[in-house]
């Protein structure tokens, strides 16, 4: 096994997975800047991926981590009702690091890339004691759509999801009792929080439906980001009816003795797509995305509920276990 032992080793070893060529690009990475071919409106996000942070390499491999840290900003694009148009990279590497984990890291980054059509426009290096990266993705409406902002929803609007509820903190509490012998019990829970799945079609056709009332991406579970959804002068009061949940989730709320819809609005890391809407537009919306379950209601006072019953708080990066 060998390792980088240089900045070029590692830009010659990006350039074997990543192509420096592509319409959205003027001027690929090699220059002090890229030069984008960009359309009159972009969004932009950027996210960070921490060892020990936000993964641990004792059960994530390293295609998890190339594919995991690329999505996670893919899915903040999705949730502006948006796609994604291209990423920088910036990349922080022991030295300890044998070169074919990187290298099985880029080829899955990568393949999530084409996946998008996304070229890397550039980024860069720096030695540090753990892994990191830090991603940064731009996008533009999709043909037809408009972005989908938060804070547009209304009072008795009904609020929605799509995609998997509490899967990924099932997995995660799996993971980190029995690492990826976790698989054999949650294998659903698992790969969901390994590798978010995303909803581009959904993002899509949502985007182009005027009556929704925004959209966002569930990266801090249902009880962090639906007040930051509707914003601080309304509420909701979620009516998570537990049939919708997968069944890995009622199962690691069983083991954790605790309800299976407060699991679910208690987790983090779903990258399921939230949004809200009339509740007489409802039934068209899901005749267009068959996978939407309404999950609640916006009240016109502050404050969340679950089943009537007051929600604190979930996952905050900045809270004292």
């Amino acid at each position: 096994m060998s390792r980088l032992s240089s900045e070029q080793a590692f830009l010659d070893l990006i350039a074997e997975h990543f192509p420096n060529a592509h319409p959205n690009l003027e001027l690929g990475r090699g220059d002090d800047c890229a030069l984008l071919k960009c359309p009159p409106r972009v969004c932009l996000t950027t996210d960070l991926f921490l060892e020990d942070r936000h993964f641990r390499r004792a059960y994530f491999a390293p295609e998890d981590v190339g594919r995991k840290a690329l999505a996670v900003n893919v899915s903040d694009i999705l949730g502006m009702g948006a796609r994604p148009l291209g990423f920088a990279l910036n990349l922080m590497a022991p030295p300890d690091v044998e070169r074919e984990w990187w290298s099985r890291m880029f080829l899955a980054m990568s393949g999530l890339a084409r996946e998008y059509d996304l070229p890397l426009a550039g980024g860069d290096l720096s030695l540090d004691e753990r892994i990191g990266l830090a991603v940064t993705v731009w996008g533009e409406p999709w043909p037809g759509g408009e972005f989908k902002r938060r804070g547009m929803a209304e009072a008795g609007d009904t609020l929605f999801a799509v995609g998997h509820l509490g899967l990924a903190r099932a997995g995660l509490l799996a993971l980190e009792e029995k690492g990826r012998h976790a698989q054999a019990d949650f294998p659903h829970a698992v790969a969901c929080h390994l590798c978010p799945c995303l909803s581009p079609k959904a993002s899509n056709t949502l985007s182009r439906l005027p009556f929704v009332r925004g959209l966002m991406d569930v990266s801090d579970g249902l009880a962090q980001d639906v007040p930051r959804f509707v914003g601080p002068r309304l509420g909701a009061a979620l009516d998570l009816d537990p049939a919708v949940l997968h069944e890995e989730v009622r199962i690691a709320a069983g083991a954790h003795g605790q309800d299976p819809a407060l699991f679910a609005a208690l987790g983090g890391e779903d990258y399921a797509l939230l949004g809200a809407l009339p509740p007489d537009r409802l039934a068209e919306a899901r005749d267009r995305v068959p996978e939407l379950v309404p999950i609640g209601t916006v009240t016109p006072e502050p404050g969340l509920t679950l089943h009537g019953a007051p929600l604190g708080r979930g996952f905050d990066h900045f809270q004292k276990d």
